[in-house]
């Protein structure tokens, strides 16, 4: 018997992790879902969690968002020596993790066992941008097609995500505006100082990753095994950005706007970010572990293929940077059309606008300075070529989409002047080559119930690190 039949039937799989038997048996909690759930839907059901489980659970408001939106934390469990914070919609394009928040609410006000298996109280916010979440709910209920969710997506400014407007005071690097939802993640973090932060975002398309805020060696082969056992792929392509430090495969040290601002600066360039930190920089100062769990809505057969291929690193990088080259100036194009004859201005769509344009145009000049680096000259693998491609189109998808509902709003609301008109009409001819050329249209669609499995066992298999032998007394180092 070779080692690969031994491991199989040892449970075992490719990173010769060996899931346990109780985190099998919760991945079979998990039931089907047909749709992701609303802002309203996603309070009814931690209302109805509350209502169920008096004896175990309290519910209550801890903040409201910017429209007034009360923000719902249902707290599980009698204060011990550990607390965990888990929140679902940092951004409001991600769906995934309202699903999860509930359904780890339900298991841990059913499950006395799990409870005291994993060790804390916990602190669950099934939905953290509810504002944000209502102008997704277009496309929540599919159909799960590319175009579907592309023309009814949207994703705030820089200023306008929770997630990333943290204080932040490092150098010449500035920010002391959170918003209001921020405030209430702050506030939960002073006050209950909790041992594990799980902020439950996900991806678009490709495979399964993950970001810790420090090294935890012993927790990486139970993440890569989870959406492996559910037939869901690791990233192994392109992380998000150049300066993320991968710790192993699909497992990457958390973003820092710090580290960001340190590789800019070596580079030469002057710092331009214009929001803050995010939760992981603000929760480490009571030793929190972060993790944030990326999880894709289309699954990219080639994510976690390393093969080499007959073409250059540089020239992939060159093509991500030439679309995304495309999608800025297509955003500042129709910005400087119709600014002036705009009647909802400072509308979320417009804010969007203004911040991705911005930014895309920084994200192309970069990119293409990348590639033109002697590093670059090497032969990309499969998995690269395919990231990088991904990517630019689903910028070009999703930022293109809100300029068209932006310039859609204004049609709404009565506006007729000739910019909108004409420059509504340039960029839908546009949008619909970019939607043509799109090769992810093709990608499967991901049952949910595989996400919100794979998000929950994720957070429940770090809890039950944490609360073992290696974890809770572990160094807090990064």
């Amino acid at each position: 018997m070779d080692k690969e039949t031994r491991d199989v039937k040892a449970g075992k799989g490719r990173y010769g992790a060996v899931l346990p038997e109780w985190l099998e048996s919760e991945l079979d909690t998990v039931p089907d879902f047909d749709a992701f759930a609303g802002a309203e839907e996603l309070a009814r059901l931690l209302e109805a969690v509350a209502a169920a489980h008096p004896d175990v659970a309290t519910l209550r408001v801890v903040g409201e968002s910017r429209q007034g939106e009360p923000l719902l934390c249902l707290t599980i469990g009698s204060p011990g020596p550990a607390e965990a914070l888990v929140f679902g919609l940092p951004h409001p394009n991600e769906p995934i993790g309202g699903l999860t928040a509930v359904h780890l609410a339900r298991r841990l006000c059913a499950d006395a066992q799990l409870r005291a298996r994993l060790g804390h109280r916990w602190h669950v916010i099934a939905c953290i941008d509810p504002d944000g979440l209502r102008l997704n709910e277009g496309w929540l209920r599919g159909p799960f097609t590319r175009e579907h969710y592309a023309r009814h997506f949207y994703r705030p400014a820089g200023r306008d995500q929770i997630e990333w407007t943290f204080p932040l005071d490092y150098k010449d690097a500035h920010f002391d505006t959170p918003l209001p939802e921020t405030r209430a993640l702050m506030r939960l973090i002073d006050e209950h100082r909790p041992e594990l932060v799980c902020s439950l975002h996900n991806s678009e398309l490709g495979g399964v990753y993950y970001y810790l805020s420090r090294t935890e060696p012993a927790l990486y082969p139970i993440l890569q095994e989870v959406p492996e056992r559910l037939g869901l792929p690791l990233h192994r392509g392109e992380p998000e950005a150049p300066h993320i430090v991968r710790y192993a495969d699909g497992v990457y040290r958390v973003g820092s706007i710090r580290r960001a601002y340190d590789r800019m600066a070596e580079q030469g360039q002057l710092w331009s970010g214009d929001s803050g930190d995010n939760t992981a920089s603000y929760a480490s100062r009571h030793g929190a572990l972060t993790l944030i769990s990326e999880l894709p809505y289309w699954i990219d057969p080639t994510a976690d293929d390393e093969t080499p291929t007959g073409t250059s690193y540089a020239e992939a990088l060159a093509g991500k940077a030439a679309a995304v080259a495309e999608l800025a100036e297509v955003l500042q194009r129709g910005l400087d059309a119709v600014q002036a004859d705009l009647v909802t201005p400072d509308s979320p769509y417009w804010r969007a606008t203004r911040f991705f344009a911005g930014l895309m145009a920084r994200t192309a000049e970069s990119t293409a300075a990348r590639a033109r680096l002697p590093e670059s000259d090497r032969p990309a693998t499969v998995a690269e070529v395919t990231t990088l491609a991904g990517d630019g189109h689903s910028f070009q998808l999703r930022y293109g989409g809100i300029l068209l509902r932006g310039l859609d709003d204004e049609l709404a609301a009565g506006n007729r002047a000739e910019p909108i008109a004409r420059t509504r009409a340039r960029t839908a001819a546009r949008y619909e080559r970019w939607l043509a050329a799109d090769p992810a249209s093709a990608y499967a669609v991901i049952p949910i119930r595989s996400l919100v499995a794979t998000q929950y066992a994720a957070t429940v298999a770090t809890a039950a690190h944490l609360a073992g032998p290696c974890g809770r007394g572990a160094s807090r180092a990064e």
